[in-house]
């Protein structure tokens, strides 16, 4: 099967992602569940075949990564017609492999996506910090999409991204928007960072935390007038402020500590859980900087920023299992399921018991 066959079938059927593993028949991903075509199982030639084919259509140098000691490469690219892509090549076992999610052309839908108002609300933010956090594949860059084109509608900015790489290209609306790819067009994060603040940005959109280098510049970038909106690989607003914490030495942590609690405005957590009818929806947790949670930050008391953001429903914040709760009670979640992913799963368990559900 052509490449540009293979993606168009696979954006007919709704495919989040495409495994070319040699050894599998061509399979994708779908609603968080993997499936297996019927194809014969791939043979490396036919998985260094797809790959060649792949680096063809993004116009790319196979040799870079041939000789990259990194051993992968992750870039994004288009079919036109089709869709835009994000490739990430690998080596496993001597052969090439390639997993490629799928980005359709055009921006998300919020509406479409169940992505709550109050987290689209929190692009109205003039400066700090908002972080969108989950495990990968749970729609960060969709959510992280859907808040930057409320903003390019309803604000007259400059917005600056840095992605690795771009999945969703933003047009001109009422805001000027900048999009810089790591590593094509500036090299590093922390490059593009100290870059996108000699050029005017009242919004700034870093793809992924990755490192201190990055993080320091970026809550550097917060502490002035910029909104800088990010993401990283944590579960909850706990774990979100511990893991930027872990990410320096002793000597530093106090310091940034005191940043963070000054700086960070509002973090999601969010999950891509099954839903009774065979698909899947976003689950959010939401939290709202006020001062308890500020100051439970500054006194190294994260673990009791849950029990603040429960109690904080008035002020649009959620815990990741009220909202699991509310999907279940809507009929959208199974039980089952909801506990499967929840924070406290035997709290939740006796708050379904005590409601007859």
């Amino acid at each position: 099967m052509q490449l540009k066959e293979l993606l168009q079938q696979m954006i007919d059927a709704k495919a989040s992602d495409v495994f070319i593993i040699a050894g599998l028949p061509l399979s994708y991903q779908k609603s968080g569940i993997h499936v297996r075509t019927d194809s014969a199982p791939l043979m490396p030639g036919d998985t260094e075949e797809y790959v060649r084919a792949i680096y063809d259509i993004a116009h790319r140098d196979i040799e870079v990564f041939r000789s990259n000691n990194n051993h992968d490469d992750d870039f994004s690219f288009a079919v036109p017609g089709v869709g835009r892509f994000r490739a990430n090549i690998f080596r496993q076992r001597g052969s090439f492999g390639a997993v490629i999610r799928v980005i359709p052309f055009g921006l998300p839908n919020a509406e479409e996506m169940h992505i709550p108002e109050q987290v689209l609300r929190l692009g109205d933010f003039k400066r700090g910090m908002v972080l969108v956090t989950g495990p990968s594949g749970s729609g960060k860059s969709t959510t992280l999409a859907c808040i930057l084109d409320r903003m390019n509608h309803t604000r007259q900015d400059h917005i600056i991204t840095m992605e690795d790489p771009i999945e969703y290209v933003h047009r001109h609306g009422s805001c000027i928007i900048t999009q810089r790819e790591i590593p094509t067009d500036i090299a590093t994060y922390a490059e593009a960072l100290r870059s996108a603040m000699r050029e005017s940005p009242n919004v700034i959109l870093l793809g992924e935390m990755r490192d201190p280098d990055t993080i320091s510049t970026a809550v550097s970038a917060a502490e002035m007038v910029q909104l800088v909106l990010s993401t990283l690989h944590t579960t909850s607003a706990a774990d979100t402020v511990e893991r930027i914490l872990d990410a320096f030495p002793p000597s530093q942590q106090r310091q940034i500590r005191i940043q963070l609690s000054m700086v960070l405005q509002a973090t999601v957590a969010q999950r891509l859980v099954p839903t009774i009818d065979g698909g899947s929806t976003p689950v959010f947790e939401i939290m709202v900087m006020n001062t308890a949670i500020r100051n439970l930050i500054r006194e190294e008391k994260s673990y009791q920023i849950d029990s603040v953001i429960a109690a904080g429903g008035a002020h649009g914040m959620q815990t990741m299992d009220q909202a699991l709760f509310s999907t279940v009670k809507q009929g959208i979640v199974a039980k089952d399921v909801a506990l499967q992913h929840a924070n406290h799963q035997e709290a939740l368990a006796r708050r379904f018991e005590a409601e007859g559900m």
